[in-house]
């Protein structure tokens, strides 16, 4: 099945791409979810007419990722966290205190583009990629730095 993109999806294509679907998919998923409409005559024509408001968006969304790609790159953080035996976390870092870190340093990143696999439980220097947008990545390190328990006694 003949589909046009209506948004930007990382294993189809870009906006306003005329690509073909498994039906199913493009049935139960893209067309309720308003992520693509089919190609026929006139969503074909639609789209023709519309190309080039679409060409100056991708534009953008180039530029924007190329900014947030530039203010990130070289980015180390630094976040404390109590540590047991071996350097293993009381809990974890995850992709929401990464973002947060990074917005008290002025750079705003959405905690689901943190591609953290996993939370980090252990202290010690990590390299996280961060998709900024339009299949463009960058790494920033994370340092988790081992916090002094004070004397409770």
């Amino acid at each position: 099945m003949e589909i046009i993109l209506k948004e930007t999806i990382d294993t189809l294509g870009q906006v306003g791409d005329v690509v073909k679907v498994k039906p199913g998919y493009a049935r139960n998923y893209l067309l309720p979810k308003k992520k693509a409409v089919v190609a026929n005559i006139s969503n074909l024509a639609i789209r023709d007419q519309e190309q080039q408001n679409i060409q100056t968006r991708l534009d953008n969304e180039r530029k924007d990722s190329q900014s947030l790609l530039d203010s990130l790159s070289g980015v180390t953080i630094e976040i404390a966290r109590k540590v047991g035996d071996e350097l293993r976390l009381f809990g974890s870092v995850t992709s929401a205190d990464i973002a947060e870190k990074l917005q008290e340093k002025g750079i705003t990143v959405d905690r689901r583009a943190i591609m953290l696999n996993d939370p980090i439980k252990t202290a010690g220097e990590k390299t996280i990629t961060v998709k900024t947008g339009y299949q463009m990545v960058a790494e920033i390190t994370v340092q988790v730095i081992a916090e002094t328990i004070g004397d409770e006694a």
